[in-house]
């Protein structure tokens, strides 16, 4: 079975609405690590950078 172009699209959105939210929740718990121990929120953001930046060069490479 084919799926026409709306049918991605609508799929896309929703999971566009769900990151805005979470992304939103995501910055929320970040306020909130650091203001309770910013030495320790700092150390854990910069290993969660470290991974994206690592995600993104793989990604990188799918669109090559």
């Amino acid at each position: 079975m084919r799926k026409d172009k709306k049918y991605y699209l609508s799929i896309i959105k929703k999971i566009e609405k769900i990151r805005g939210k979470n992304n939103s929740n995501w910055m929320d718990i970040l306020r909130i690590a650091f203001t309770a121990s910013p030495q320790k929120a700092s150390r854990v953001l910069s290993r969660i950078y470290l991974g994206d930046k690592k995600i993104g060069i793989l990604a990188k490479k799918l669109t090559k």
